[in-house]
């Protein structure tokens, strides 16, 4: 199935931060109230057309800042070789990572990220901290490197400047479609945030994805947005009740919209 195109129109909301009134949240509602869900496992094609089996993990992840590594570090001493099928033999730090430009990363072995476990493995297939995690009663979000757990949500930081001299910090939550990853991420063979395939949740993002949210917003912030995101969706089935035309993709996230024609047309 075709992805849909990035550059729809969206629906956003703003509102001041409950914990922090120099700071607004800039959210998509578009986004945040779609149907995507991570289908690793379960359709996901991978990013790369030769790696299908690695969902997004064939690159590694690199690490956003020392609390970063600490917290993956901490979780990397816990984990037995009968979770971690790449494990090095060592809990070191320099034995699961790497340098790419001058950058710390996870270290890429035989093709994709060395916590990724491969199909026969006996524990399963796939992120060995987020098996560890569901393993011992853990959000995974907590255990997994910043850049894993938010995927495909992006935060992003805006200073804005009023004529007045005022001015606040906007903290922006929305998709992190292909454009997120840089030029390459055109490159990618097949990404799931814009597909279709994906778009097969039974809770909507801002549902699916709250402790992600939370620890990206905080949970007086996470509140005010599930206000927003639960109106939104009112405002959807109402103008589906009362109208038979074709909903904007304004409303609803064109690949949800796509995925559930599909669903209509079986």
């Amino acid at each position: 199935m075709p992805e849909t195109p990035l550059d729809t129109a969206r629906i956003w909301v703003e509102f001041t931060d409950p914990a922090d009134s120099g700071q607004r949240f800039r959210c998509d509602l578009t986004w945040l109230t779609s149907s995507w869900t991570c289908i690793f496992g379960s359709g996901c094609q991978g990013i790369y057309a030769d790696r299908p089996d690695d969902g997004c993990c064939t690159l590694g992840a690199h690490f956003t800042d020392d609390d970063d590594i600490k917290r993956v570090k901490k979780v990397v001493k816990e984990l037995g070789e009968d979770e971690w099928q790449l494990h090095p033999g060592s809990t070191k730090l320099g034995a699961w990572t790497e340098k790419e430009d001058d950058a710390l990363k996870t270290k890429v072995v035989d093709g994709a990220c060395i916590f990724l476990n491969r199909p026969g493995f006996p524990a399963g297939a796939g992120c060995a901290l987020h098996q560890h995690a569901v393993l011992t009663g853990k959000e995974p979000h907590t255990v997994k490197p910043d850049v894993c757990w938010q995927l495909p949500i992006r935060r992003t930081y805006r200073k804005v400047e009023l004529p007045d001299g005022s001015s606040w910090q906007e903290v922006s939550i929305t998709e992190y479609d292909r454009r997120g990853w840089g030029p390459g991420g055109h490159d990618l063979d097949w990404y799931c945030s814009s597909n279709p395939e994906a778009h097969v949740g039974r809770e909507p993002v801002f549902r699916s994805n709250r402790g992600e949210l939370v620890e990206l917003m905080g949970e007086e912030g996470y509140a005010e947005l599930e206000i927003r995101c639960e109106a939104h969706l009112a405002s959807v089935k109402a103008a589906r009740n009362a109208y038979s035309r074709k909903m904007l993709p304004l409303l609803v996230h064109p690949a949800t919209l796509a995925a559930q024609e599909a669903r209509k047309g079986k």
